[in-house]
């Protein structure tokens, strides 16, 4: 059932027209319109204020929430900086900030991995301005989310206290480091209360401040990858830092992983099942590097999918394939960064060594 809200205080005409212009057109594609919003809907649009940015509180991880917001922020200000904190503080998927200036208004469209885009509002291409939305956006709420883990305590012992391949993921984490490829903009505790990181944690495994992860083959089932929010230029424990992964549990929705007995372990990366794909359609791959960065004549998707999803993942692995060798790929990620495929972490550094551009273009 595609269904769809609109929650949220409307104190003005133009978030009045905007609301009931997004109500229109999801209907005319078959949406219906739950007022008030009913536990399992699938996409909520949640209007909020600048002075109390209240969440949307799902109850479901497949409601995908877009907040909306009249920001103070002004045309050639740096919006996203200024944009960022509603989004994180909404706990929303997508945020929707709106900036009024003389005789037009610009919609920016931003996502927690820093993508970012606008479009203009032209009086009287109104039906041409909310046709942009739903474009946008119902391919992203439409997607599914693959973030949820299954932990065994099976990992054998011998690989306890990791391996050469998890010395070599920590090295490489140092590269990422040195590179500045890990920051994120803003630090969370600085902008959300330990009960919203809590909350945070719990729909999408968010849980720190390091971006991009890498992770490496170590035989046909199985691969290291890096945990979720960890400290990539400081990875050491295997189940907190290193996490096996050994497979994807299509029923349960699930990344299998395994780990030592008595370990409280971190989440796997939200991308382990992009990974996960690419190792399981090219043998040859022994190892993927994501990075929030870029690199001139990329092949790229074209819609941002969210991080963790299955539309995602098979969209990469797709590019992957098609790709003039599958081994050695770099797929660029519409608004978001690089997954990079190569036969060892160390070929894919030296490969991209000087070729990375910081800034991922936005379009």
């Amino acid at each position: 059932m595609k269904s769809f809200a609109v929650t949220g205080k409307r104190e003005n005409r133009f978030l009045t027209f905007l609301a009931e212009g997004i109500q229109d057109v999801f209907m005319e594609n078959e949406y219906s319109l739950y007022d008030p919003p009913k536990d399992d809907v699938k996409l909520v649009f949640n209007f909020i204020d600048s002075q109390n940015p209240r969440p949307f509180r799902r109850k479901a991880q497949a409601t995908f929430v877009v907040s909306v917001i009249e920001g103070d922020g002004e045309e050639g200000s740096d919006i996203r900086k200024a944009a960022y904190p509603y989004l994180i503080r909404s706990l929303a998927n997508h945020l929707m900030y709106i900036v009024h200036g003389e005789g037009n208004t610009t919609v920016y469209f931003l996502t927690p991995e820093q993508g970012f885009y606008q479009i203009s509002y032209v009086p009287g291409q109104e039906k041409d301005f909310f046709n942009k939305i739903y474009t946008r956006l119902e391919p992203l709420s439409s997607s599914r989310l693959v973030i949820n883990n299954e932990f065994l305590d099976d990992l054998p012992e011998d690989l306890w206290n990791g391996d050469n391949i998890t010395q070599t993921m920590s090295s490489s984490g140092k590269k990422l480091d040195q590179m500045n490829l890990l920051p994120a903009p803003f630090p969370l505790e600085e902008c959300l209360t330990k009960r919203d990181m809590r909350h945070l944690n719990k729909l999408y495994g968010i849980g720190g401040l390091s971006y991009g992860n890498l992770s490496a083959r170590r035989d046909d089932e199985h691969f290291w990858m890096s945990a979720s929010g960890i400290d990539k230029a400081n990875m050491v424990s295997v189940g907190e830092d290193f996490l096996y992964i050994k497979g994807y549990d299509e029923q349960k929705n699930t990344i299998r992983v395994s780990v030592p007995p008595k370990v409280k372990p971190k989440r796997a990366s939200v991308d382990a099942i992009e990974h996960w794909m690419i190792y399981k359609e090219h043998p040859e791959v022994g190892a993927i590097v994501h990075m929030h960065a870029w690199m001139d004549g990329v092949q790229a998707t074209d819609i941002n999918y969210p991080c963790g999803t299955i539309e995602l993942a098979e969209t990469v692995a797709k590019l992957v394939k098609e790709s003039e060798n599958p081994s050695k790929a770099v797929i660029g990620l519409k608004n978001h960064g690089l997954t990079i495929t190569g036969s060892s972490l160390e070929e894919i550094f030296e490969r991209i060594d000087g070729k990375i551009t910081p800034q991922v273009p936005m379009s």
